[in-house]
């Protein structure tokens, strides 16, 4: 019996993490120009499951992240973030659900521009209302984690892009969420820069057993994740398995 057959079981049990049915975004509702972008979307991602969403540009993928990420809400179907339903919370819950469910990494970093790696990285916890000795304590361990111990005293406009964005990625793990949501995050990076940030996301993956689900258009980092989700015309056109084999995190 396979490793993968062995661990089929244990993918069965594992909760979703992410589970959409029937999502619709419409913009300019009832005007002349209404402009459907989503087109009932259903997409499932369980606890600890690396997956990727790819597609064109105007493909919807962007559109999608909103509402994943909490930053949007669709306009038709139904959304559970971590069991959540995300369409019975009031608007002015929204922030404190992104904030400690979700961490964030977009392509352009969005640091802070005249304030440290280290209190960039505290920053998330400062709105959780962590104590300051706990949030400074964990952001260096975080920053320790991504390569970035010897740099957490730098101002971003002194890092590197691939060093801005690993303080990112510390930055998108100070709540411990629930899901990392990577919108083209190595898209302003070089190639072996980029290289750099998959092989983080893949030890957080690995180690820490992070849901991760990658925004990108780039099939080569898309094949690396355990399974590739094509968005087409606001709709879901494939689904297979990528290239990392295992089918759920084993630590």
């Amino acid at each position: 019996m396979s490793a993968e057959t062995k661990q089929a079981p244990m993918a069965a049990q594992r909760r979703l993490m992410i589970d959409m049915r029937g999502i619709h975004k419409r913009f300019y509702i009832g005007q002349p120009n209404e402009l459907e972008i989503l087109k009932g979307i259903d997409l499932q991602v369980q606890e600890g499951e690396f997956l990727s969403i790819v597609g064109a540009s105007g493909s919807g993928k962007s559109t999608l992240m909103n509402i994943i990420g909490a930053l949007d809400r669709p306009t038709q179907g139904s959304y559970f973030l971590d069991g959540v339903p995300m369409g019975e919370v009031p608007d002015d819950m929204l922030s404190e659900i992104r904030n400690c469910k979700i961490g964030f990494v977009f392509q352009t970093f969005n640091l802070i521009p005249r304030t440290t790696a280290l209190s960039n990285v505290e920053l998330p916890m400062l709105y959780a209302g962590v104590p300051l000795r706990e949030r400074t304590r964990r952001a260096k361990a975080l920053l320790e984690l991504v390569g970035m111990g010897d740099r957490m005293r730098h101002l971003p406009n002194e890092l590197s892009g691939g060093q801005k964005q690993r303080v990112a990625i510390a930055r998108a793990m100070a709540n411990d969420p629930a899901i990392l949501l990577a919108d083209e995050p190595t898209g302003a990076l070089d190639s072996q820069t980029g290289r750099m940030v998959m092989d983080l996301f893949h030890t957080l993956h690995r180690r820490g057993g992070k849901t991760i689900v990658l925004i990108t258009h780039n099939p080569e980092l898309a094949e690396e994740t355990q399974r590739i989700v094509t968005i087409s015309d606001g709709r879901v056109t494939g689904e297979r398995k990528g290239g990392l084999r295992h089918a759920v995190p084993t630590a």
